[in-house]
């Protein structure tokens, strides 16, 4: 799944054939790499924007001035303004989330609710070998053959070249392998002639509404994708277009990751779907949809791996998730982990925003006041999270904030995969192209190529929404 840790001072892999390094090694013992030679790594500064931080120095955000948002004569939840720069989730009551509280005075300990959000995976998946034709059974009677000889070592038929060889047309039906094109696919995914794994149908995906696009890809190191989406649009009562998207990223500790963040992703799009346009507001139906994926994960961890009767599930499927409401007027975004929502506005001559605040050990560290960011991102348990949809969740807490931007943008909402590569509000305004609004679809493709070029670690997931929501929108879809 998800984050990529920041890396030691001292190099563990050469940067030439990525073999293990010893501490002290001057030359790769594989390759004869002269590691000498390798630069310093930059320093690493990354975006921080949890309750109790200290705020940016104005200068960095003196253009940014949202708007007062407006009051809403209902028993529903108003929607408080919120400045990019101090950016506080809310419940669904209107009330300010409490500051996260250590749980140790002690700056390296982890507090309770921590989980990595996934084991040591190795540097290569290597496909299995095809399977050995099963040896024929002995003939019976007098022209049975001798068991043993060179007849009965003789090697297998060579499989023929797709290329040159006139394979013909397969049974109806059948599934043919896209390396080799004549072994035909079994049921594991596996070509049954040269042992190639077969592209999952969401290895890569994309759909676009007109209003919203989303891509999402396996990337380049994982073996299947466990992140998935969700983008939708309807319409308010009062006939105004509300777009909807929804991104999630399965925890690969846990038990079938790829699972939890679908459940998730289709539970909150269908609870925004069925809310809005029944005069819910924005920010308590984002509160209420991520309620809602949380229980569809919760549903999917097997009763029979609880230890106790009140003890949480072990290991159960898990997943983070982030989301975003657009309509004409208002910006609501919710979240629960680390998965990001970003602001890029169409003049790029007005700051970018973060909107999510990552629920990470490290943003718990340095919003506690135990560490700096230096200190906390330079930690190995940087990334791990501390929030996740899951029957083994410490707590669920829904963040939600609501934005009236005064100019026309995009909302960015991405996992990890993504933010890796461009992790402060002004890189991923960089990598964003200009006519985003006008093309997300293909705003989205740039930005998973961004993060395959960059190395494509993890699995990469982004949603583009145009700010205002454009009227052509409404609609259910």
């Amino acid at each position: 799944m998800m984050s990529q840790m920041p890396q030691p001072t001292a190099l563990s892999r050469c940067p030439s054939c990525e073999e293990p390094l010893e501490a002290g090694d001057r030359f790769c013992g594989a390759c004869g790499y002269d590691l000498s030679a390798v630069p310093a790594p930059p320093v690493d500064n990354p975006t921080i924007t949890m309750n109790g931080s200290s705020p940016r120095p104005p200068s960095a955000v003196a253009s940014v001035d949202w708007p007062l948002a407006p009051e809403v004569d209902s028993s529903d939840t108003p929607a408080p303004l919120h400045r990019a720069m101090d950016i506080r989730g809310t419940d669904s009551g209107g009330s300010e989330l409490p500051h996260p509280h250590p749980e140790s005075e002690h700056p390296h300990r982890e507090p309770a609710g921590v989980r990595f959000d996934r084991p040591a995976q190795p540097d290569e998946y290597p496909l299995a070998p095809p399977a050995a034709e099963p040896a024929a059974e002995p003939a019976v009677g007098p022209t049975a053959r001798p068991a043993a000889g060179p007849a009965a070592e003789a090697p297998a038929e060579t499989p023929a070249d797709p290329r040159t060889a006139d394979l013909g047309t397969p049974p109806a039906g059948t599934k043919l392998c896209v390396a080799c094109r004549s072994g035909q696919v079994d049921s594991d995914g596996y070509c049954e002639n040269c042992g190639h794994a077969q592209p999952r149908e969401r290895d890569h995906m994309e759909q676009e509404l007109g209003a919203v696009a989303a891509v999402s890809d396996r990337g380049l190191r994982h073996h299947r994708n466990e992140d998935a989406f969700a983008i939708s649009s309807t319409a308010l009562p009062d006939g105004s277009p509300a777009v909807v998207a929804i991104v999630c990223d399965g925890v690969s500790s846990a038990t079938r990751p790829d699972e939890a963040s679908l459940a998730a992703s289709r539970a909150a799009g269908e609870a925004l779907l069925e809310a809005l346009p029944l005069g819910t507001h924005p920010q308590q139906a984002m509160h209420d949809a991520i309620v809602a994926a949380a229980e569809a994960v919760n549903a999917l961890a097997d009763a029979s791996t609880a230890q106790g009767e009140h003890a949480p599930h072990v290991n159960a499927p898990a997943c983070t998730i982030v989301g975003a409401v657009v309509t004409p007027t208002l910006l609501i975004v919710g979240w629960v982990g680390d998965s990001r929502a970003y602001w890029v506005p169409v003049d790029r001559s007005s700051l970018p925003a973060r909107l999510t605040e990552d629920d990470s050990w490290a943003a718990q560290m340095v919003a506690a006041g135990l560490m700096n960011e230096a200190e906390a991102y330079a930690d190995e348990r940087a990334h791990a999270i501390t929030g996740w949809l899951g029957a083994d969740a410490y707590e669920l807490e829904p963040h939600t904030a609501s934005f009236k931007p005064d100019r026309p943008g995009v909302v960015v909402v991405c996992t990890d995969g993504l933010w890796n590569y461009a992790e402060a509000a002004e890189d991923m305004a960089e990598v964003v192209p200009l006519d985003a609004a006008e093309r997300p679809l293909h705003s989205a493709q740039v930005l998973v190529g961004h993060a395959l070029d960059g190395g494509g670690h993890d699995n990469v997931t982004v949603a583009v929404v145009p700010f205002p929501a454009p009227p052509q929108g409404a609609g259910s879809a």
